[in-house]
């Protein structure tokens, strides 16, 4: 028999948390997240997303063992303002058992149905900035910390259930050799001319932190046309720039502002942390920060994670003006590869940009949706 129970505690969230430790314990590729950084995403009272959405966290029992999890999500911004009547589930995990599989999403549908939503929709975060997607090839690449990983029976399992395909994702990687510097540096000096353009570069964090609202502001603006965009708060930028841009090394985020000092473009890109989280095996403490922090400065993996350029700017070439810049960074840093997270399939704009690189798919994932 199988019971679901919400983990409400903080020992259930920390189980919660800890499920996925045990189901891929031998498992190469996947790469854990630090149980403190979780326990802090689900805790209503430090993450500023619950001011716009609620969320449920559910573990599944058999036999008095935990063998899944799932969290049944509505993000009222997405409901209210753009009319888009679903209910998410996300943060999943389940042993090779339908059944189980079936309960746990019976838990969100029924989340979905007392608040009147039209359909159920995942495996997703909370927003944007979140994990998205269920793995349906690239089982044999190691994951990223910006990515879930996930058995292959996953997808079937949604399948089986009538659930449908919703979106694509696809990741890229790339070796740096393939970056043939010539054209980009000719293309970028007559752009820097043309829009009379400014490139701004990094070396502290102290020196990001007055730009992090502006870049939000931007990131709000130049993805608010993609179908599955959620703007982002106030609140949620003050939380993620004290979050996650001291993690950053400053070397990897890039700035193009115009002659008046308007923010038209960033990018940030991340070293890969997936070795260090590994071996950091959840937790921070006593020497996973350390494997961090060494990943941080020198591994030679890096994740591209966000780029955004300002509407007024799209198709003008903008870009090469940052990828001459990390070109020159990546050279000092002796980078061997470069990877691009989860991208959605029809965003074609975003793959014109890297097809000189001759990028490789190297993983593809989907949203299943179904109505209730």
């Amino acid at each position: 028999m199988i019971t679901i129970k919400e983990a409400i505690t903080k020992k259930e969230l920390t189980d919660y948390i800890k499920f996925p430790f045990l189901l891929y314990k031998d498992n190469k590729y996947w790469v854990p997240p630090i149980i403190a950084d979780e326990l802090e995403t689900f805790d209503k009272t430090k993450n500023p997303t619950f001011e716009n959405a609620e969320a449920y966290f559910y573990l599944a029992y058999k036999n008095n063992e935990i063998v899944g999890r799932i969290a049944a999500i509505i993000n009222w911004n997405e409901v209210n303002n753009q009319q888009k009547k679903k209910v998410r589930f996300g943060w999943f995990d389940v042993i090779d058992d339908i059944e189980v599989t079936k309960a746990l999403l019976e838990k969100v549908a029924e989340l979905g149905k007392k608040n009147n939503l039209e359909n159920i929709e995942g495996p997703m975060g909370f927003s944007n900035l979140d994990k998205v997607g269920v793995l349906t090839e690239g089982f044999e690449q190691l994951g990223t910390m910006i990515t879930w990983y996930n058995y292959p029976y996953y997808a079937e399992h949604f399948e089986k259930l009538g659930f449908q395909t919703e979106k694509e994702y696809l990741e890229h990687k790339f070796p740096f050799s393939n970056v043939k510097i010539d054209q980009i540096d000719k293309a970028q000096e007559l752009i820097k001319k043309r829009y009379q353009l400014k490139v701004l570069n990094f070396r502290k964090t102290k020196d990001i932190l007055p730009y992090v609202d502006k870049m939000f502001d931007l990131f709000n603006y130049s993805y608010s046309k993609l179908a599955s965009f959620v703007e982002i708060t106030d609140l949620q930028k003050a939380y993620f720039k004290k979050k996650y841009i001291s993690f950053i090394n400053p070397e990897y985020i890039k700035f193009v502002e115009d002659k008046d000092g308007n923010l038209v473009a960033f990018a940030i890109v991340m070293p890969s942390f997936s070795e260090a989280l590994q071996k950091a095996k959840g937790k921070l403490f006593p020497f996973g920060i350390f494997h961090l922090l060494n990943a941080r400065k020198n591994s030679k993996d890096v994740a591209f994670y966000l780029i955004g350029v300002h509407p007024d700017y799209q198709n003008k070439g903008v870009h090469a003006l940052i990828f001459k810049e990390y070109y020159t960074t990546f050279t000092k840093k002796g980078i061997q590869n470069c990877i691009r997270t989860p991208e959605l399939a029809d965003n074609l704009a975003i793959q014109l940009l890297w097809k000189n690189f001759d990028p490789k798919i190297i993983c593809r994932r989907k949203t299943f949706i179904k109505n209730l």
